[in-house]
């Protein structure tokens, strides 16, 4: 019941903040304009991943109140919530003001170093040398997998809130209080949202909401591995992100075959071939929403049935069946945007 509670109150107070939001990014002229990397063909106010951070924060003040048992321990929501409030400060001047992406990478390993040592996770992996390199690639790269993306209308809100339900099957299954508590409020806070974000939207994310909803997917991911028994289990938070993984590493790839710049913005994500292929953002936003409840499902199936063969064999399922479906959308024609052919024919000269 009061997991119920916070995240009515979330998706209540954060669907109401956006309407705030969005009125305050019209004000300020905090407006994301088209081109021809995007997808949107009108100007589209920004801010959306503010009023998802303020609902986080309030609502996680309200549930001291109303159901304090439920709390985790105090020093583990700190460094999480300072690692939530920064990497939405640093989304929200990369929105404002395109930064290097060096230097944000930089900011991000700090950010995620803060949660680890902060949260005691350094050595949930193993050795401090083993874990802290692969919670780094996890952390920075889920931040910018779920930044990557946010390049069509609701497919990153949807996909946080059905992946955050899934958290909380697992957090309740596993009676791990800190993974639930935090999976409640995330539910209500993204679902909120994306009532202003389905298409045609009203809002975006911006980098701050992306980065933000990236952020958390992998901090919870790594907070479900200190209530589960190791070996395999370890593959169900790579599992239950399935998705994200594939499409960063879609577009990586197909890049860096193509002499295209890795970093630089264009409209050939795997979103971007669905829907060149249905022809409909919606469409598109519904068969993502329907590939990744398929996968929390089964991720909370492997779990239940506490077989670790199985976890194993259900993630190389999952590799194949992504790399042939990768190939199937590689052969759908994209739109080369000119700052990627500026990157291609630099290469080869």
């Amino acid at each position: 019941m009061y997991h119920f509670i916070i995240f009515l109150i979330s998706l209540i107070l954060v669907y109401l903040l956006t309407f705030i939001a969005r009125r305050i990014a019209i004000a300020i002229n905090f407006i994301d304009n088209p081109d021809e990397r995007k997808f949107h063909t009108t100007p589209t106010p920004l801010l959306g991943g503010v009023a998802i951070l303020f609902g986080l924060i309030f609502v996680l003040f309200i549930s001291i109140f109303i159901c304090k048992d439920l709390i985790p321990p105090i020093y583990e929501l700190i460094f999480f919530y300072i690692g939530l409030i920064l990497i939405c400060f640093l989304g929200l001047f990369d929105d404002y003001q395109e930064m290097n992406p060096y230097i944000k990478f930089s900011i991000q390993i700090f950010i995620a170093l803060l949660f680890i040592f902060g949260t005691k996770m350094s050595t949930i992996l193993g050795p401090f040398y083993i874990s802290i390199p692969v919670l780094l690639i996890w952390i920075v790269g889920l931040m910018n997998a779920l930044n990557f993306l946010d390049n069509m209308d609701g497919i990153t809100a949807g996909m946080a809130t059905i992946l955050g339900f899934g958290y909380f099957a697992l957090g309740i299954l596993s009676h791990n209080h800190f993974l639930s508590f935090i999976s409640a409020i995330f539910i209500g806070s993204t679902l909120g949202f994306l009532f202003h974000n389905f298409h045609p939207a009203k809002i975006f994310l911006g980098d701050a909401g992306s980065m933000l909803i990236g952020y958390t997917l992998s901090a919870l991911g790594i907070i479900l591995l200190k209530e589960i028994p190791r070996n395999f289990s370890l593959l169900l938070p790579i599992l239950l992100l399935s998705y994200a993984i594939f499409d960063i590493s879609l577009v990586s790839l197909t890049r860096q075959r193509d002499g295209r710049g890795i970093l630089e913005g264009g409209k050939d994500h795997s979103t971007h071939r669905i829907g060149t292929a249905t022809g409909s953002v919606k469409v598109t936003a519904v068969m993502v929403y329907l590939i990744n409840i398929l996968i929390v499902i089964i991720t909370v199936i492997a779990f239940v049935t506490e077989n670790q063969f199985l976890i194993l064999v259900t993630t190389i399922i999952f590799a194949l069946v992504f790399i042939f479906f990768g190939g199937k959308l590689d052969a759908i024609p994209i739109l080369i945007s000119k700052n990627q052919l500026r990157k291609k024919t630099k290469k080869s000269l």
